[in-house]
């Protein structure tokens, strides 16, 4: 009698199970087409493609003040996602909808939170607030882990780069006009890092309260 594990063609589970390319070239195939199958139809969802009413994209300032969020590393602890359970909304506010991050490249979701999230910060504290709370944390917060960053007071904004990057917004879809550009660099004169911190966190999570 033939041994069945060596008759017939094909792809059989001993190949599979023996052959490391196969299997990885196999594995990859599946999550290529399961992430497909997936993540495009999003993209004709008008619901995470249509910004939530009244909903507009970042000022120059904002945009700096975002830059610097990421760039000190604020999504390691903070997210800004409200997820659609009762204990969180009770805390946070209405659970956030792709919609209110259409204009956010990349937009900064997460379920990471050492510190509370931010998706509806804005208009919660004054300015003057979060100016001590970002100099230093624990002159609101005394049992605050949060590091101080003082030195954004001091910084000024890089208002040169400002055009460019929002031109690369705009590319991703950003409605900013060409004078919205131009004067970008005017619009943030003056500014420093930490203003420019405050008006991000100020704008955050507006639109649905």
């Amino acid at each position: 009698m033939s041994n069945p594990s060596n008759s017939g063609g094909g792809l059989s589970h001993e190949k599979v199970e023996t052959s490391n390319f196969l299997m990885i070239v196999l594995i990859l195939l599946v999550l290529l087409f399961g992430g497909m199958v997936e993540i495009v139809p999003l993209f004709f969802q008008k619901s995470t493609t249509e910004p939530v009413p009244g909903l507009k994209p970042y000022t120059a300032l904002q945009v700096a003040g975002r830059d610097i969020y990421v760039r000190e590393g604020c999504y390691n602890c903070h997210s800004q996602m409200i997820r659609p359970f009762r204990a969180e909304t009770l805390r946070y506010g209405p659970y956030s909808v792709a919609g209110e991050f259409v204009y956010d490249h990349p937009f900064q979701w997460g379920s990471k939170r050492t510190g509370p999230d931010l998706a509806r910060v804005g208009g919660k504290y004054s300015d003057d607030w979060h100016r001590i709370h970002l100099i230093n944390p624990r002159d609101v917060v005394p049992e605050s882990n949060m590091p101080a960053y003082a030195w954004l007071e001091k910084a000024p904004v890089d208002g040169d780069s400002l055009p460019a990057h929002m031109r690369g917004l705009r590319q991703l879809g950003a409605p900013y006009t060409d004078e919205e550009i131009a004067k970008a660099t005017e619009d943030v004169k003056g500014k420093t890092e930490l203003d420019a911190v405050i008006a991000y966190l100020q704008g955050m999570g507006i639109h649905r309260k």
